[in-house]
């Protein structure tokens, strides 16, 4: 059996698509235990949505993932979903992917399946928190089990750039133009490896 971990992300400038494919290896990287054979990590992204929220643009990205489907949402073990942050919440792109899922909330795909967020700011206070916060809400109404970061890990209590206790978290600088750093990487990977394990023991 393999466990299928579904990462959504909505990006501007690529700062989430980098933190998408750390938590991406973080996912990959939890060993065959119990049955299963390995653990698979799906990235895909939301298409822009305009003022008026109709969908903008080609039916593929010019750059990073494929476009995710509804469909995607019940064909996966856990969701991990990662936005810009826009006044303290997730991106208009993000919410109008989400707020289209009325089905799987009817029907229980998500039910029961570990979750988990992550975001990237300009400034080191610009809503990291209160977007992880706020993107937790609509997963615990499709009645999802949400993951954070432990502070067992040092770089969370340590971390002068980002990392919370409530997902992982990047300071992208006012420009959008500054790399992960190494703690932020480092609780990128942690935050898929805590959502493969957890996914791995529902599944047994």
């Amino acid at each position: 059996m393999t466990i299928r971990i579904l990462i959504i992300y909505d990006s501007n400038g690529g700062n989430t698509y980098a933190m998408a494919k750390k938590i991406a290896r973080g996912v990959e990287g939890v060993k065959s235990v119990d049955g299963v054979e390995r653990c698979e990590a799906v990235i895909r992204s939301v298409p822009k949505v305009s003022n008026n929220l109709e969908l903008q643009g080609n039916h593929l990205p010019d750059a990073g993932a494929p476009y995710a489907e509804l469909d995607d949402l019940a064909a996966h073990d856990g969701l991990i979903i990662g936005s810009p942050t826009h006044f303290g919440n997730m991106s208009a792109s993000l919410k109008h992917f989400i707020d289209q899922s009325s089905t799987q909330w009817l029907s229980g795909a998500l039910n029961g399946k570990p979750a988990a967020a992550f975001t990237s700011t300009g400034s080191l206070h610009g809503g990291q928190e209160a977007t992880l916060l706020t993107m937790m809400i609509p997963l615990l109404h499709h009645g999802m089990i949400i993951s954070g970061l432990p502070y067992t890990h040092p770089g969370l209590m340590k971390t002068t750039a980002g990392g919370t206790p409530y997902g992982a978290s990047h300071l992208a600088g006012e420009a959008g133009d500054k790399p992960l750093d190494s703690t932020e990487q480092e609780l990128c990977v942690l935050l898929g490896e805590r959502v493969a394990k957890l996914a791995v023991k529902l599944a047994s």
